[in-house]
């Protein structure tokens, strides 16, 4: 909590309450369902929350603003943004159910009610959003090929529609020389000091 305190001042008490009910959440649930490495748990707000938020530095997503988070998994980019984004609006797709039923239990517990998730696999998935997002899910070639069909016409953001990723370094190997004309990168290691983040960043490609 220190470290989103440090980084993300205007946070409101009550988004501070809910990220700070987030440890025990997850803790509670990754013992029924394995959503988070076990190991990982207790680096819950540095690997996974911080880095969630660290898009946050990127843009500022418009009030209305649809997003997908292709992949969720645990609810990882969505459930960090939407407690910070309230007025934004989030699907969370993943093909496994179970790790949705957390999502939601988690939405539900901490009072978020701008996220729906959805069971079904992206290449089945129709829907239209601004922005599509992504945490350590496929290739990016892939990611972009999924995402570029769901986003829609509809421009209400200062930064074109388009696609955002996580992505380490291995990144260079997935991309081909013409996306990568058109992709631009944002170190994380440019908002947060810690070492964690010194491979890490998001990539962003307009659609």
């Amino acid at each position: 909590m220190d470290l989103l305190r440090k980084y993300f001042p205007e946070l409101t008490e009550i988004q501070l309450h809910q990220y700070e009910a987030l440890f025990s959440e997850y803790k509670n649930w990754n013992e029924k369902i394995n959503v988070i490495s076990r190991k990982d748990i207790d680096n819950l707000y540095l690997h996974h929350v911080l880095h969630s938020m660290s898009l946050i530095k990127v843009i500022q997503f418009t009030k209305g603003t649809r997003i997908l988070d292709l992949g969720t998994g645990g609810g990882f980019p969505t459930i960090p943004l939407a407690i910070y984004f309230p007025n934004v609006f989030f699907d969370a797709l993943d093909s496994t159910k179970k790790k949705l039923t957390v999502i939601d239990a988690i939405a539900d517990s901490i009072g978020l009610r701008n996220i729906q998730t959805i069971h079904q696999r992206v290449e089945e998935h129709r829907g239209h959003y601004h922005f599509v997002v992504s945490r350590a899910v496929a290739a990016y070639s892939q990611l972009s090929q999924w995402s570029k069909p769901l986003i829609s016409k509809q421009q209400i953001s200062g930064r074109p529609n388009g696609l955002f990723c996580y992505k380490g370094i291995h990144i260079e190997s997935e991309i081909t020389p013409e996306e990568k004309r058109h992709v631009e990168k944002f170190p994380i290691s440019d908002y947060f000091e810690e070492d964690y983040f010194k491979e890490k960043s998001i990539y962003y490609q307009a659609m």
